[in-house]
């Protein structure tokens, strides 16, 4: 039994009728590596039954704490059922990449049962080129980007043969749901010593209380980040702490994916070579997240034009930050933070647009630096665990109503450089499936770097950007002009 951290719990809160709140992955898979060269469900079915144990987001669900006197706990479900959580589905003919990404919309749309561990997982036939995919979603309450990779590995093989595990340990079924008395006394327990780490973090972070996201929309935020940093440095006979107004106050634009989302989505799914991308950062002295945010920049500003809708000022993208030491390595949950980057999409010259997204990262990270790692745990960690679902939508309405946070989310999640097999069927590629909200924006752009390419996945609420596929596009033509600049 674990419980989850006050941030986890966030992740829970920030579900409504037009927002889920789980992450998800899409596998376009080659059956004909399988022995016999059918990929079936019976094949994933023994493929997870060996290796549940390794992943415990697959088999453990949430318990609520009894009046909201602690966070929820992750527990074994007695009762688990793999056959619910593993389906299978195929696409109409001629099964195109355009109708496999609009079932996995829909199937991305729908919510996850809370009275089961929070994960689904399908097995589409039918896709063009004899090929399969798998697609499968986690709560973000249990999974960040990086423990998502791992539990993505424990179903993963680096031959065609699937690899022998160790079975589990006898105990770790723990057979029932624990009693909610105990529960009660346990959420109380960790409420109050919660609020004890709190009360030391908060010293650290409240000077940095301005650098959040949207933090500027709060009336009287930026008055209590000053007041709190003045108080630091006089307990600490030191001086206000250097922080850089770079990235905490940085001009956010209106765009037509900003606003309140709908309950629909739109995804769109596309890859690039990865030795284009290092060809331009070897060219230019950068790094290759410089080039993939370039990339964004130009087929951001291709479609803005194209809209009639594009900004006199760049627009501002969140790019999360994984905090994750060597000590939490396969630990659930989330150890991540957020930087702000400009995306010069006001520059048409690709040229100029490339060294200013540089500029900009190298500006967004060292503003990220000066700011406590932890800052979004301690802040979550102040708000009262029976509140913090009242809290959480009311500064979700507070910080939007002015204008947004930030335009969207930009994200790279490093993967392995070889090539994988999900029960003897070679992976092809990994496209992430992420998620949209009100305060994040109608779009996300989320990439996985995988045997030699970066797969991206496209996220967004159907109304505002129904024509994502575009952007795949985009992003594809933005890395051409890139290499012509690197060549010439």
């Amino acid at each position: 039994m674990k419980q989850l951290s006050s941030l986890d719990t966030q992740f829970l809160h920030v579900e409504s009728a037009t927002t889920t709140g789980h992450v998800g992955g899409l596998l376009i898979l080659d059956p004909t590596t399988v022995p016999g060269g059918e990929l079936t469900l019976e094949h994933l079915r023994a493929l997870y039954e060996a290796r549940l144990h390794l992943a415990p987001p697959l088999h453990q669900r949430l318990v609520e704490v009894p009046l909201g006197l602690g966070n929820p706990y992750w527990v074994h479900d007695p009762v688990f059922d793999l056959e619910y959580h593993l389906r299978e589905i195929a696409l109409p003919q001629p099964g195109s990449p355009k109708q496999l990404g609009e079932q996995v919309s829909r199937i991305h749309s729908r919510p996850l049962d809370r009275s089961r561990p929070l994960w689904e997982a399908y097995l589409i036939h039918g896709l063009e080129g004899g090929l399969a995919a798998f697609y499968g979603k986690v709560h973000h309450a249990a999974i960040d980007g990086m423990s998502g990779a791992e539990i993505l590995a424990t179903i993963l093989d680096v031959t065609v043969e699937p690899r022998t595990v160790d079975p589990p340990d006898p105990q770790w079924d723990a057979g029932q749901l624990p009693d909610r008395f105990l529960l009660a006394a346990r959420g109380l327990v960790s409420s109050v010593i919660r609020s004890g780490r709190a009360v030391t973090s908060l010293p650290r972070s409240l000077p940095h209380l301005a650098d959040l996201p949207g933090a500027k929309n709060v009336p009287g935020v930026r008055t209590v980040s000053d007041l709190a940093d003045s108080a630091v440095s006089l307990v600490t006979r030191g001086t206000p702490s250097a922080r850089s107004d770079k990235g905490r106050y940085l001009s956010v634009p209106r765009t037509p994916f900003n606003g309140h989302i709908t309950a629909h989505r739109r995804f769109a799914y596309g890859s690039v070579s990865l030795d284009d991308v290092k060809q331009v950062k070897n060219a230019f002295g950068l790094t290759v997240n410089d080039v993939v945010m370039a990339m964004a920049t130009g087929a951001l500003r291709r479609w803005l034009l194209e809209h009639d809708s594009l900004p006199p000022i760049p627009l501002v993208a969140a790019v999360p930050v994984s905090i994750r030491t060597d000590d939490d390595k396969s630990t659930l949950g989330n150890q991540i933070s957020v930087m702000l980057a400009a995306l010069p999409t006001n520059l048409s010259d690709p040229a100029e647009r490339l060294g200013a997204v540089a500029e900009a990262m190298s500006e967004a990270k060292e503003q990220f630096e000066a700011v406590p790692a932890t800052i979004l745990s301690d802040v979550a960690a102040t708000v009262p665990t029976a509140f913090s679902g009242l809290a959480s939508r009311a500064l979700f309405k507070l910080v939007t109503v002015p204008g947004p946070p930030f335009n969207l989310f930009v994200s790279n999640i490093p993967g392995p450089q070889l090539p994988l097999y999900v029960a003897g069927a070679q992976v092809r590629g990994i496209h992430p499936v992420s998620a949209v909200t009100d305060l994040t924006g109608g779009l996300n752009i989320t990439l996985f770097s995988y045997d030699g390419a970066l797969d991206f996945g496209l996220i967004a609420s159907r109304e505002m950007v129904p024509d994502v596929w575009h952007l795949i596009d985009y992003l594809a033509e933005e890395l051409a002009e890139l290499v012509k600049l690197a060549q010439s």
